[in-house]
């Protein structure tokens, strides 16, 4: 069986087909979409975070210019709240209630920000205008924003329904066999820290625009999946899921919160209906700071019990986790996942968890880009690192004698990572970042009166989490091939990389082949993109179809051709006899199948169990201890991914996710004042990560091919962000520690925290 070179086939670094529509301004965004008679609506917003409220006469507010439709809470009473989705088991048997997002608040205000009243009108300035009209009184109440004191009895209750703070309680591990552990360790080293909270900051800002035709909703948004929100703003409003349908074009950016429906989907849909007329909301950068859901904010106290050879006997985690003032799609499973990975690639042999959920008057939490496993795994390699500093072991010492040494291995938590050579990695890390020669350098900066450190994250995550996507090719009439799939990409690539999995079957260029993603009419189901499943789970089905397809393509020319199939190659322009100049196009091939049902292909590949991506992050950075300036001077990584299908785009993830990681690390933080008003709402307050905060970084990998994934790849589009943040901190630790003997600092480590941590230690 012959075929072209895969010039465009996996493991080639293809460019991205997308780019050129994008670039040049003929991307498709939801706040594009324009509707003949289409209405505009805005979101009466809470000012305040905590309290009672009441509207009052609304009579101006719905005869003002423009003004079609006010929705309140008392006009939606058939809308059911959104509600969470995974609720863990806690440690009575009992499964927690969670806290729905009413789509309207009813008299009590959650969180500034909290959806008051929807107004639609003939142009958005109108809404607006009408917005300003609606009288708005409120009683501010007691406002819960402290994580720590949320959990205790005596605290004011975030919402008047609580009868406590805790959302739920979750213990994980074995109690009886840590404490035993803890009691004949020689030594043992506590943590305790604040993981900060993070604005998920996508560039395109969500819109989503209803319509009601024929007797279905329409519903275009900027989704991660249009299978999952249908879903949701199905069972909002009552309805089967048959009877709307979800569009997703293009996506300016996802990074998880665009995963689930938010309440203008819902009554965007809800308006159209009443109004018989298209309804778009948009927001603006203030909305998005104010009301999506928000990443990370956990408490931690992580203690590490050791021999007196500084081995890892037992494992003891205390994590407190913000739910916000309601429990998002997944804000229950995000400190689950992460408690899942919480012993990274370490041998430990016991450990115990206890997660507490706690409700504060601040925006829902839930997935930001790694979804639990960046909180774990900077959890884990701070830990590690202050363990190596108090036994007087160097940071990649402490990690050699405690990692995993042989595979497959079953962890505390039940995960079962099949492959993976730790130790390798983490030396050609070492060797990439000239380790050895760091102690020259640290001598350059002393002479320049500048503070210098070196840090390291050895990471695993889990991702491709068992399950399936299906896959429907088809060859259509004009030759082209078609790949529709339920993933969404979010400015991934995937139109290319999807196509790299079967260009190389037929022997033409990836940009032959068109890619549909985002219509929940076109395929029955769909996961959808997130947890970097899309190219280990749907392009594994990607390629079994292409296979299939392959096989009934060249039967079908092997009968018009009369020649063997084995003696047939496919090739750019069709497909041919080898050695000669009879051939077909795949125009013709499609014109000449017999059975037609031989051209479309749909293929579902399941996967058993997670892949687990790991390696090696080493960060080197440089310190002004007059302004507390911090600058990376270096930045390796070394990943495994198993098999990389791009690897120009797979570095694009990786550098992407590093950014987002340096940020954490560094400059990044949603700050409330002590009344609950989100401080740090727009760009002027909050730190996003510039060219200037990020350096070239050096990017290799050392590949161990999984065995649970058919393909052995294991996924990447994560894997920056969780691998970061726990070495860029490692490193501005490790140059306050060497001039100061500082052991401590908390997240984001700005100039004015580093200066003032260096003051407080007396220097």
């Amino acid at each position: 069986m012959s075929v072209a070179p895969p010039k465009f086939g996996l493991g080639q670094s293809v460019r991205r087909v997308e780019d050129n529509l994008l670039l040049t301004g003929h991307g498709r965004y939801t706040d594009d979409e324009k509707r003949p008679g289409l209405l505009h609506a805005v979101m009466l917003r809470a000012p305040v975070a905590s309290g009672s409220f009441s509207l009052g006469d609304l009579t101006d507010a719905r005869a003002a210019p423009g003004v079609k439709l006010i929705l309140t809470a008392d006009d939606i009473d058939h809308l059911k709240p959104l509600e969470t989705g995974f609720r863990p088991r806690q440690p009575d048997g009992s499964k927690p209630d969670g806290r729905a997002i009413p789509i309207l608040a009813r008299d009590e205000i959650g969180y500034m920000g909290d959806a008051l009243a929807f107004i639609v009108a003939e142009t958005r300035d109108q809404a607006a205008d009408a917005l300003e009209m609606i009288p708005l009184s409120f009683e501010g109440g007691e406002t819960v924003l402290d994580i720590e004191a949320a959990a205790e009895k005596a605290s004011p209750l975030a919402g008047s329904d609580l009868s406590s703070n805790v959302a739920y309680r979750q213990e994980i591990g074995d109690e009886e066999n840590t404490e035993k552990a803890f009691n004949i360790a020689q030594h043992v080293t506590t943590v305790n820290f604040w993981n900060n909270r993070l604005v998920p900051n996508y560039m395109e800002v969500r819109s989503a625009l209803g319509e009601y035709r024929d007797g279905r909703y329409i519903l275009t948004a900027g989704t991660q999946g249009v299978h999952n929100t249908r879903s949701q703003v199905a069972a909002s409003l009552g309805i089967d899921s048959s009877e709307i349908q979800v569009l997703t074009y293009d996506v300016g950016g996802g990074f998880g919160p665009k995963g689930w429906a938010y309440r203008e989907d819902v009554l965007v849909c809800e308006a159209a209906k009443r109004l018989d007329a298209p309804v778009k909301w948009s927001a603006d950068r203030t909305d998005h700071f104010l009301t999506d859901a928000q990443g990370r904010d956990n408490l931690v106290t992580a203690s590490m019990a050791m021999n007196d050879e500084g081995r890892f006997l037992a494992l003891k985690i205390d994590l407190i986790a913000n739910m916000g003032a309601y429990t998002s799609r997944n804000g229950m499973l995000i400190p689950y996942l992460g408690a899942s990975m919480a012993t990274g690639l370490y041998d430990i042999g016991a450990l115990h968890m206890a997660i507490t959920g706690v409700y504060t008057n601040t925006a829902p939490v839930d997935a930001y880009r790694g979804a639990g496993r960046p909180e774990a795994a900077f959890l884990i390699e701070k830990l590690v690192d202050v363990c190596a500093r108090e036994i007087g072991l160097s940071q990649d010492e402490i990690r050699r004698r405690n990692f995993i040494s042989a595979f497959p291995y079953k962890t505390l938590t039940g995960r079962n990572y099949d492959v993976g050579e730790p130790e390798a990695h983490m030396d050609a890390a070492m060797k990439r970042a000239d380790w050895a020669g760091f102690e020259a350098r640290l001598e350059e900066s002393r002479r320049a009166s500048r503070l210098r450190g070196i840090g390291m994250a050895t990471y695993i995550e889990a991702c491709a989490f068992a399950g399936s996507e299906p896959a429907d090719l088809r060859l259509k009439d004009d030759g082209r091939l078609l790949l529709k799939i339920g993933t969404q990409s979010n400015g991934q690539g995937h139109k290319t990389a999807y196509a790299q999995f079967i260009a190389d079957l037929f022997g033409v260029p990836v940009d032959a082949i068109d890619v549909e993603q985002g219509d929940s009419d076109a395929l029955p189901s769909g996961g959808g993109t997130g947890g970097s499943r899309s190219i280990p789970i749907g392009g594994v089905s990607v390629r079994r179809a292409g296979e299939v397809l392959e096989k009934n393509l060249r039967q079908i020319a092997s009968d018009e051709l009369e020649a063997a199939a084995a003696d047939l190659e496919f090739f750019e322009d069709g497909i041919r006899v080898a050695g000669t100049d009879r051939s077909l196009s795949l125009a013709d091939l499609a014109s000449k199948a017999s059975d037609k049902s031989k051209l479309a292909v749909v293929e579902e590949v399941k996967q058993d169990e997670a892949t687990y991506p790991n390696g090696t992050h080493i960060c080197e950075v440089e310190i002004d201890p007059e302004t507390g300036m911090t600058v990376i001077m270096n930045y390796v990584v070394t990943d495994d991914f198993g098999v990389a299908v791009n690897p120009l785009l797979l570095e694009g993830q990786v550098m992407g996710g590093i950014a987002q990681g340096i940020g954490q690390a560094l400059l990044e933080a949603a700050v409330y004042s002590p009344d609950g008003q989100l401080i740090s709402a727009s760009f002027m307050d909050y730190a996003m990560p510039r060219a200037d905060n990020i350096p070239g970084i050096d990017f290799s990998m050392r590949n161990v091919p999984s065995t649970t994934n058919a393909l052995g790849i294991k996924g990447a589009g994560e894997a920056g962000s969780i691998g970061a943040t726990p070495a860029v901190l490692n490193a501005v630790v490790d140059a306050l520690h060497r001039a100061y003997g500082i052991t401590h600092i908390e997240m984001p480590t700005t100039p004015l925290r580093v200066w003032e941590t260096i003051k407080a230690s007396g220097n």
